[in-house]
């Protein structure tokens, strides 16, 4: 269960309900504690409870300099404590320059924002621009999360087979960027990208066990039809940003990506990939932090020059409806199959900032089938049988 904390959009579910301020008249307790229920093998008469307690989000008026707890802040010396800190700056950086591309695309509306915290330590800024000039819907999120996971979860994230020692409650950290894209013009691609550090400390009756800690993350689009020339671009900036690292990342991460984001019921993929990878931990933690980094530098040069691109093709009403057909697969796959998706609905998160993803509109057309050797024929065909770009 864990690993479904650090996934694509798992942010999402520790981000404020502040909007809605009626919830604030019911006074509720600090801690809100959700629940989990899961069978016991061989007994399924019994289930089994365990909780995760997230602390209630107080809305800010102001973006703090820092959302991790005093201990955690780079001024102090261990090396973990460092990692989380330059995360934090990471992402952050990352939000800001996304955002500033995306309003200089648009040439007038703005993001709207709200930023929350948490009185333990944590919090987030959501910020999403809607009906714009060029986007649709443009969410980019980041968010800081301290809480305390079950034994059951904490085993799960470590795959560690003892199940006879029953440890204590885990207490956990995780940091995200998390961003979907979703253009106007059916030409120019949707983009979805997410960076995110998760880390456990020990057991709470384990003092001095080992720290675990993991990155994932990936970047992909998602276009209604294929232009040659912009799915290379967009593949071999992804490719350039693995080869500074590691050869074997981009055939590795590309492939994980196609098979991330498979929409299992249709036998087809979400778009037309990109890199995406999860619960790495097998290589030099500055390495991949160094790495995520370059990742999330490259969204923009990978995908705003081909929005300039497309953002004023002429397009008529038989292509607006087959880019909301596609967008109705997006639909399908976050909330039927994406792991921060289904976690956070299921674990009672802030519904906004969870669906942030969704498009403004999709399309559900009854057995709508492309005639084969179309434009459309051809992105279904390479969403069926992924190809290799570069």
């Amino acid at each position: 269960m864990a690993s479904l904390v650090s996934s694509p959009h798992t942010l999402a579910p520790f981000s404020s309900h502040h909007h809605h301020h009626h919830h604030r008249l019911h006074h509720s307790p600090n801690l809100s504690t959700l629940r989990f229920s899961r069978p016991i093998k061989n007994k399924p008469n019994h289930s089994l409870r365990c909780s995760v307690s997230i602390e209630k989000e107080v809305p800010e008026t102001e973006r703090p300099f820092t959302f991790l707890r005093d201990s955690d802040d780079s001024t102090h010396s261990s090396s973990t404590s460092s990692v989380r800190a330059r995360f934090e700056t990471m992402i952050r950086a990352a939000q800001d320059s996304v955002c500033e591309a995306i309003e200089a695309v648009e040439g007038g509306p703005k993001f709207k924002e709200d930023v929350w915290s948490r009185p333990g330590g944590g919090g987030g800024i959501s910020r999403v621009l809607q009906d714009g000039n060029v986007f649709e819907k443009a969410g980019v999120n980041v968010s800081v999360v301290y809480g305390v996971m079950p034994p059951e979860a904490y085993r799960a994230a470590k795959g560690s087979a003892s199940s006879d020692q029953k440890p204590g409650p885990v207490p956990f950290f995780a940091a995200g960027v998390s961003s979907v894209l979703h253009p106007k013009n059916p030409f120019a691609p949707t983009l979805h990208f997410n960076y995110r550090y998760f880390e456990t400390d020990a057991p709470k009756d384990v003092p001095g066990a080992p720290r675990q800690w993991w990155f994932g993350g990936g970047t992909d689009f998602t276009p209604a039809y294929i232009f040659e020339e912009d799915v290379k671009h967009f593949h071999s900036i992804q490719k350039q940003a693995c080869d500074k690292f590691d050869p074997s990342f981009y055939p590795r991460f590309k492939k994980w990506c196609d098979d991330y984001f498979y929409i299992k019921h249709r036998d087809e993929r979400r778009g037309l990939g990109g890199i995406f990878f999860d619960d790495l931990n097998d290589y030099d933690q500055e390495m991949l932090l160094a790495f995520s980094t370059e990742c999330a530098n490259s969204v923009v040069p990978a995908y705003i020059p081909i929005v300039e691109k497309r953002k004023d093709m002429e397009f008529t009403e038989q292509h607006k409806a087959w880019q909301q057909l596609r967008r109705g697969r997006y639909v399908e796959f976050n909330l039927v199959y994406d792991r921060g998706t289904t976690f956070g609905l299921k674990t009672g998160g802030r519904i906004e900032s969870i669906l942030v993803s969704l498009p403004l509109s999709a399309r559900w057309e009854y057995d709508h089938k492309p005639e084969e050797g179309t434009e459309e024929w051809k992105l279904l065909d390479a969403c069926i049988n992924p190809k290799e770009w570069i």
